[in-house]
């Protein structure tokens, strides 16, 4: 059985705005800094953008999914850190194929949704694939990164967020750049 997590929560309602202010920058500083490494990745796929222009319409709703799962995800979790056991591999795993089921729908939803406006089927594979393994993937970054952050007694509800956010991103793009270099290229 695992020890309770220990880690500092501060009073919000009741703690100075310099203080709650000093708590979270750090953390969106990560995030501005993943957000410029995020936009130099794209910048490395340009030629894939430049042979199918399509791909650059999708690039917010793949983030938007990736984070929206993750964050559905992560906010489960987190909420249930303090009283769950000892068993987060079942833990993980049921996340796992909870993303793959949801990523199998709205996968094929963005390629049936991206084929009917574009009537491109290389488009169309590309961003319901993409979908597919970013929505599968998202809850294991969501699940991992905090209970990382509270092994190491850092409270996943402050840092969690920024920092899982700025990883999915990332994670996303990469994912659907590198599915679009594979069919596209």
């Amino acid at each position: 059985m695992n020890s309770p997590k220990h880690f500092a929560i501060t009073d919000d309602v009741h703690q100075r705005t310099i203080i709650l202010a000093r708590l979270r920058l750090p953390w969106l500083i990560v995030g501005l800094t993943g957000g410029l490494a995020a936009s130099f990745l794209v910048s490395k796929f340009e030629d894939v953008l430049a042979a199918n222009l399509y791909l650059v319409f999708f690039i917010p709703v793949i983030v938007y999914l990736s984070d929206a799962v993750g964050t559905q995800t992560e906010v489960i979790y987190v909420r249930n850190l303090s009283t769950f056991k000892d068993n987060f591999a079942k833990y993980l795993a049921k996340e796992i194929l909870v993303g793959g089921f949801l990523g199998a729908v709205l996968g094929v939803l963005l390629g049936l949704a991206a084929f009917a406006w574009l009537r491109s089927v290389e488009t169309a594979i590309t961003v319901g694939f993409a979908m597919f393994l970013n929505t599968t993937i998202a809850p294991v970054i969501a699940v991992v990164i905090p209970e990382i952050l509270s092994k190491e007694n850092i409270d996943p509800a402050l840092g969690g967020g920024p920092f899982t956010t700025v990883i999915q991103d990332f994670v996303s793009l990469l994912i659907y750049f590198l599915v679009a270099t594979a069919i596209i290229l």
